[in-house]
């Protein structure tokens, strides 16, 4: 009962700073199984894209977050787990963890995933490059629809090293689905991945 009472709290207050209005731009909403894959510039991206989402949808999507941050005390667990649902993953990478091991597990079990393939916030419109892990799970997962976002304003609304942010009108636009090709190298499709994102702006 708490969970979703703060869960439609935090959904409203979201509505309520940024507005996170959806604009599917060459796409639809769809239940079919995706990874959202979106820039990373503000401590409210995965707020506005999760809000963006249709109900339905959103249910049925987890968000990737940092394990060192967001598994650190009881309310950030609590929003993390019991709110969000989140894919807590560790941002270290060594011989004995695989990072992205939660994320193959929670495409296994049918969810869909909201990640952030730059790996970390920056402060520009434009993402940076994009590391691998958005193509493992593309080459593990075929049949899961890739779909690319970008999320509007929000690297002015909160920008890295900011705790309060400016009311601002943030719009989350969803691009049109892409897939691995076969054969495809890694550079080539995080590249192709990346521009996805870059023709959205």
């Amino acid at each position: 009962m708490l969970a979703s009472f703060v869960r439609i709290s935090i959904i409203a207050l979201v509505k309520l700073l940024i507005g996170a209005q959806p604009r599917w731009v060459a796409a639809a909403p769809n239940l079919a199984q995706s990874i959202y894959f979106t820039n990373h510039s503000s401590h409210l991206d995965t707020w506005a894209l999760w809000v963006a989402l249709p109900k339905q949808i959103r249910l049925k999507t987890r968000p990737v977050a940092a394990k060192d941050y967001w598994g650190n005390g009881v309310i950030k667990p609590f929003i993390a787990l019991k709110v969000l649902n989140a894919v807590l993953i560790e941002r270290e990478v060594s011989r004995h963890t695989d990072p992205l091991a939660p994320l193959m597990e929670a495409l296994t079990q049918g969810d869909s995933l909201i990640i952030f393939p730059e790996g970390t916030r920056n402060t520009q419109s434009e993402p940076s490059e994009f590391k691998g892990g958005l193509y493992h799970l593309a080459a593990a997962f075929p049949l899961v629809k890739l779909v690319p976002v970008y999320l509007d304003t929000l690297h002015r609304s909160m920008p890295k090293g900011s705790w309060l942010p400016v009311p601002l009108i943030c719009t989350v636009r969803f691009g049109e689905v892409i897939s691995l090709a076969k054969n495809e190298h890694k550079k080539t499709f995080l590249n192709r991945a990346r521009d996805s994102i870059l023709k959205l702006i």
